[in-house]
């Protein structure tokens, strides 16, 4: 069966950036599963997973418009450190949730000098070129349920 719309697929990853930096990976863990067509990971990766079968292996580079985006610098701003109030110790890579006129949206403290605090909207990877090698182990047929909630339900799902 061809990876296509409508089908969960069940596939090993390991990705790395440009420099050969494991970021993530599935090895020895958890295959990643999801259900195509449903924007359920990185597009770029979507696409080069079409038509593919399970027992196929492939390299897959994708750029960041097709991941997730290009680096915004507005995106980043100076604030004072008495706005995260009830944290004792401030670090670089600490993620909090911010209130925006977008939402709700999870910002990372870039850096921390004295009193200032840069924090940093975007996504850890964006504006990288991200690198994939990826093993298909399953595609299947969703089941009305999953297309009904635009995901794949696996143990434990409340739905």
């Amino acid at each position: 069966m061809q990876i296509a719309n409508n089908k969960v697929v069940s596939f090993d990853y390991t990705l790395t950036s440009d420099t050969g930096v494991v970021i993530d990976s599935s090895q020895g863990g958890t295959p990643l599963v999801y259900l195509h067509g449903a924007q359920n990971i990185i597009p770029g990766l979507e696409q080069a997973l079409e038509g593919k079968r399970a027992g196929d292996a492939l390299k897959v580079t994708v750029e960041p418009e097709y991941a997730y985006g290009a680096y915004n610098a507005a995106l980043t701003q100076v604030v004072p450190s008495e706005m995260f109030q009830g944290v004792d110790k401030l670090e670089a890579g600490m993620e909090f949730q911010a209130e925006t006129s977008e939402g709700i949206e999870v910002v990372r403290i870039a850096k921390v000098e004295g009193d200032n605090v840069t924090i940093d909207g975007n996504h850890p990877l964006a504006g990288e070129r991200l690198n994939f090698d990826v093993s298909i182990k399953e595609v299947r047929d969703a089941s009305a349920d999953e297309l009904e909630h635009g995901h794949v339900h696996g143990e434990g799902c409340s739905h």
